[in-house]
């Protein structure tokens, strides 16, 4: 079964100032995006970019388009669970500097049967650091032509088994303030 990992790298970073926060040095050397490949590595994962622009070219990671685009996390998530062709994607953010090795190995084992799981924060889940069956794309394609973009919606509709991972591992790089922080 193939088990692709997905680090979304599409967002404007607006908040970060426009910088690709993929590309931001982790406090473990590499950049952001070079540690969650190594991270999506270890458990077994082929990692990719979802939603790459020219300015990770460098990273020499695989690069899988947003099914459709324009649509948001939605349809990079399609375009990830197309690359998994029958397997399993796991979704992780581009600006997680925490999440790990034991976090996905967790994901991967709770998932069991079911289309998806996910952590959970103040009562929502979190899309970007979750794993999902490719089966899953009939449906979130479904979603995608129904105006329906909501991952939170999506995880809800599949039934997402619930993971606890440590809160602080959620936490993501979206300002520069948040990067100080860490």
């Amino acid at each position: 079964m193939r088990l692709v990992g997905g680090i979304f790298v599409g967002g404007s970073a607006r908040r970060m100032g426009g910088a690709p926060k993929g590309l931001l040095p982790h406090p473990e050397g590499g950049t952001l995006v070079e540690r969650l490949a190594r991270v999506l590595r270890s458990v077994g994962a082929e990692p990719c970019l979802v939603g790459a622009g020219e300015a990770y070219a460098a990273t020499g990671l695989p690069r899988v388009d947003d099914r459709p685009a324009g649509v948001g996390p939605l349809g990079g998530l399609c375009g990830l669970l197309d690359a998994a062709e029958g397997g399993v994607a796991i979704a992780v953010a581009c600006d997680m500097p925490r999440v790990d090795a034991d976090d996905l190995r967790r994901l991967l084992a709770a998932r069991g049967d079911a289309l998806a799981a996910a952590p959970t924060r103040g009562g929502r889940y979190e899309p970007l650091c979750a794993v999902y069956d490719a089966r899953a794309v009939d449906i979130a394609r479904r979603r995608v032509a129904e105006g329906a973009r909501s991952l939170q919606g999506l995880l809800r509709e599949l039934g997402a088994v619930e993971v606890a991972v440590a809160p602080d591992h959620l936490d993501d790089w979206d300002t520069p303030e948040d990067v100080s922080r860490s």
